[in-house]
């Protein structure tokens, strides 16, 4: 079992120090795929004029903007950084940055525009973002008591980026990886196999401390990442048992995979069943008709 936190105190719109160089705003954008809502994070000292770093603005929110510019006055806000593109994430990137005085915006380089099969999901794109500063992963952002790397995770967006706090030894996850639950798969823009591999990558690490931007921080990375990559594995092999019993779509998993998941979830637990079965077709350990879309037929590949 994945030990998931879901209760931690916060406010809408108030600016709590939740360590000695970070701050979090939560906007009120809750929802089945938001959790709480966005937290918006602000890493440096509260020093007059010491700059600051402030990583996912969030969605195109008028009082979370507010509540924004509240926690950075009187400081220089030095670079905005933004996980994904994804529309619970980038939107408020710009008008937060010409507010503040034109900080860059830096992120991974925005995918092609891509429309979901499920449709409606917070996972859509925001397609109007663009960055000034295109990240690759392994650049370095320093403030003036603050240093950050940027660190490549793609799986849940081909573009997700999380960025390293090196002073306390932290990672902002983004949603690569969620105290709350597990994170959506969802292609044509998402990808499993990359997933695994970036969650092996963060798992290498060691991280002291993963702060999610949707909900509660992960203060036991170890133990909770290997249960995240062990409840993948599963999930895994269930898809295969229900190709071995006889389904032959996504269609016919879900009910069965998601029976105790809430049903306003299913439409994103189809993109990651979706997700799972790419996988497996790669690895030639399923086959799909004609292609590996959401509505495909697949059936497993008989060995011995």
């Amino acid at each position: 079992m994945i030990p998931f936190v879901r209760e931690f105190d916060f406010e809408y719109g108030r600016c709590d120090a939740v360590s000695p160089l970070i701050r979090r705003v939560i906007a009120n954008n809750p929802g089945p795929f938001t959790f709480t809502g966005t937290g918006t994070y602000i890493v440096g000292g509260t020093t007059p004029g010491a700059s600051v770093a402030v990583i996912d603005p969030g969605p195109l929110d008028e009082a979370h903007l507010t509540a924004l510019l509240a926690a950075v006055s009187g400081q220089s806000v030095s670079h905005v950084l933004v996980t994904h593109t994804h529309r619970d994430h980038a939107p408020l990137a710009r008008p937060f940055a010409e507010a503040v005085g034109g900080a860059p915006i830096l992120a991974a380089r925005p995918p092609l525009r891509t429309i979901h099969a499920s449709g409606g999901l917070d996972e859509d794109e925001d397609d109007t973002f663009a960055p000034d500063v295109i990240l690759t992963g392994g650049e370095v952002i320093e403030g003036d008591d603050w240093t950050i790397e940027a660190m490549a995770t793609p799986g849940h967006a081909s573009n997700h980026m999380a960025f390293v706090l090196k002073d306390e030894n932290a990672l902002f996850c983004g949603d690569h990886v969620m105290g709350w639950s597990t994170t959506v798969v969802a292609p044509p823009d998402g990808d499993m196999a990359d997933y695994m591999d970036s969650l092996d990558a963060v798992i290498a690490r060691n991280f002291s401390i993963l702060w999610p931007t949707h909900g509660a921080p992960v203060t036991d990375p170890g133990p909770f990442l290997e249960a995240y990559r062990a409840h993948r594995l599963a999930r895994e092999a269930q898809v295969m048992e229900r190709l071995g019993a006889g389904d032959t779509t996504i269609a016919q998993m879900v009910p069965v995979l998601y029976a105790a998941v809430d049903q306003r979830l299913w439409p994103a637990a189809s993109l990651s069943v979706w997700a799972h079965l790419i996988a497996l077709v790669r690895r030639g350990l399923a086959v799909a008709e004609p292609e590996p879309t959401l509505q495909a037929i697949y059936r497993p590949v008989r060995t011995g």
